[in-house]
Order: structure tokens, then sequence, then C-alpha cells
């Protein structure tokens, strides 16, 4: 795994004891379970540098999978039973893999894809585990595709069977639609567990296809974490989709990914106010993030940053999905050092901006955002400096 660009990164995730989340988890199970675990899993969380609200209306988004991720210790065991300790909500849960039941909690997650993965046909085996994660929870960096893709990557290393990234990517996203019930895109899912080192990933959402995009020379990602959170289970976000899945049945085509904003147009008196102002931010944003993969295939940074500025714009004022925290980052980001471009990230509402930077400026870029947003908003703001890593994996322990 590539290392984060400066210290910042692995300062700001180590730990109230100061250990790596890996060497923690190590540790924990020890304590727990006795004897050394023989599994180690990790899946990085995403972060969308743009394609946003397009996943599941089946257009293109352009991740990267991040350096903070979900950990997973683990000992396969001779039964059908999970034993998981999470040392991030201080709890242990277990369960069966033959009786399956919904529940309440962040354990559901791993259940789910349990389930997906058996409906699936997978023959599976029980295990103990400890779950530690480094992806803030609500903030719109995937933590909960990051659990769930490290639970299948658990689940095929216990049951030995072979790793498939984009089918489990399907499963795990089933997990979340059918099992927790968030009708999530598969952009998270996919991006963890088929991540490119050094690359982002231009996914087409409906056929499932990726092409990696480097990064432009000398430019680093910044995620700009406004301290605010959301929940999607209780968020608008399933309203949304369901908006623009009934915007899609008015204009008379698959789904909003077949448009052009011309043809849009012409279909405008079909919809409501904000039925348009929805697609119409979703066809944009398909046309800004197919741009956005030549930019940055052609090393034209500043290109790359005006559209996720127009972005920006676009989630603020047709999608709605922005927030007063979400554009006081974007603000201060936009006029520090180094910026070529900022927008929000994720579902919205809350959470993370990304913003793409001169590597050169990066210290001083973070230092003047965290700054100029605190004074904004009163709130405090992290400023996480990364480059793209790899996609899930997993390692034997000893």
């Amino acid at each position: 795994m590539k290392p984060p660009v400066d210290g910042r990164l692995s300062r700001e995730i180590a730990g109230r004891d100061g250990l790596a989340a890996e060497t923690r988890a190590v540790r924990s199970f020890a304590e727990r379970f006795g004897g050394e675990p023989t599994l180690v899993v990790h899946a990085p969380g995403r972060v969308n540098l743009l394609g946003e609200h397009t996943d599941y209306n089946e257009g293109f988004v352009l991740p990267m999978a991040l350096h903070l991720g979900a950990w997973i210790a683990l000992r396969p065991r001779a039964d059908d039973r999970v034993v998981l300790r999470s040392l991030d909500f201080g709890e242990e849960q277990a369960f069966e893999l033959s009786r399956l039941h919904r529940g309440q909690g962040w354990i559901e997650y791993v259940k789910g894809t349990a389930w997906a993965l058996q409906e699936a046909g997978a023959s599976l085996r029980g295990w103990d585990g400890v779950v530690t994660g480094e992806v803030p929870i609500g903030a719109g960096l995937a933590s909960s595709a990051a659990l769930e893709v490290a639970a299948a990557r658990a689940f095929a290393a216990a049951a030995d069977l072979p790793w498939q990234p984009v089918t489990a990517a399907r499963l795990a996203q089933r997990a979340e639609n059918e099992w927790v019930g968030v009708q999530c895109g598969i952009m998270d899912q996919l991006v963890i567990a088929a991540g490119r080192e050094g690359h982002a990933l231009l996914i087409d959402c409906r056929h499932l296809t990726t092409r990696p995009i480097p990064l432009p020379p000398a430019t680093v990602v910044a995620v700009l974490d406004t301290s605010t959170r959301r929940d999607l289970v209780d968020s608008t976000y399933n309203a949304r989709r369901a908006r623009c899945e009934e915007a899609t049945r008015r204009c008379g085509v698959r789904s909003l990914r077949d448009l052009g904003l011309s043809e849009l147009e012409q279909r405008a008196g079909a919809l409501t106010d904000e039925q348009l102002r929805l697609a119409r931010h979703v066809v944009t944003e398909n046309a800004r993030t197919l741009a956005a993969a030549e930019a940055m295939t052609a090393g034209d940074a500043a290109a790359m940053g005006a559209l996720m500025d127009a972005s920006h714009r676009s989630l603020r004022d047709d999608f709605g999905v922005s927030s007063p925290a979400l554009d006081a980052i974007v603000a201060a980001a936009q006029q520090a050092p180094g910026c070529f471009g900022a927008r929000m990230t994720g579902a919205g509402l809350a959470g993370c901006a990304v913003a793409l930077v001169e590597e050169s400026a990066s210290a001083a870029f973070a230092a003047e955002t965290e700054q100029a947003y605190g004074a904004r908003s009163g709130l405090p703001a992290t400023v996480h400096l990364s480059s793209p890593c790899g996609g899930a994996d997993v390692k034997a322990v000893g």
C-alpha cells in the first residue's frame, strides 16, 4: 500500500492508543480470542472526485480508493458461527450463518453481506474476528461499503473461495440495498473492491466496466472533513433516488444516463420543477465526469478543478444536497494556496468535501483551509491528504 503523501494522515488515524489500525486489530484479537489471528483483511474507504448521484442512474463516476479503511483480524472456525468484536463501537456481536435474522446496528452490514453471498450460492464458514475502522462514519467516505467489502473479503478468505472483485461489489451492494435498506448505487463497493494504486477509476455504472485514470502530475487529493454527520438510512437519500426514477419514467428512457441536456430540455414539460432540477444535475454531471477523465489523463489539473467547482454548484443549486458547512469548507478550500478546484463529495447534507491540490502547496493548503473554515463556520475541520490506493486485500499472519 502506498503511504500517505505526508505525515498528517498517519498521525490523524493512529487511534487513541497511538497504534495503527491493523496493529490494534491484531493485538485486540489476541487479547479476546487467545493466540494470533490467521488472516488480516483491509478494505479502503473511498472519495469520489466527480460523478455524484449518477451511479444509481446508470451513469459515470470517478472515485478513488482512500487510505482510510476498515481492518478485520480473523481466524476461521470449524462451525458456522461468526463472532466479531468492534473496537470502534466497543461491543461484540455474534450470529450463525444458517440462522440469519435482521437486527440493528453496525453488525447488519456484516450479516447482510453474509446473506447476499449465501443467496448467490457461496458456502461460507464461520470465524472469530476483531474489526476497526479509520473511515469517519457518516462523512461521505463510504464507511459502510468499506465494512461490507471487508466482510466479503473475510468470508471469502475464511472459506477459501476465489476473490472476484466485481461480483463481490455487486453482492455487497445488494446487502446494503436489500438487508440494510439504503438504495445506494454500485460505486462505493466497486472502487473499494477493485481500486488501483495511484489511479482513480472511471466506472460505467450500467456495464460495470472500469478504466484507471491517473491523477495529474504533482497533485494530491485533499479530503475536507466538516465534522458534520448524517445517516443515509434516515436522510433524504432514498427519496431523491425515487424522484430520479420517476423523472426517468416520465422522460420515457431507461435511465437519465441516456439523455443529453438538449433532450432533457425537450422533455421538461413532463417533469415537475424539482424533477427537472434533479435530472439536470445527473445529465450535466455525467458530462462533467467524462470530461474530467479526459482532463486528468491529459494531466490538466486546472480543467479538472474547474469541473469540480461546477459540480459543487450543481449539487448545491440543482440537486439540493449541499449544506452551509459543506459550502463553507468548499469556499475556504477554493481560496487556499494550491487549490485547483473543490466540491462536496458523497451523498451530501453533511460530511466531507474533496479538493485537487498542488502537492508542493499541500501543507499550506491544509492549514489555511482548516483555519478559514473554522472562522466561517465556528466548527473544526480536518484535512486529510492522500493519493489513490489499491482495493481490498488479505494477508496471512505469521
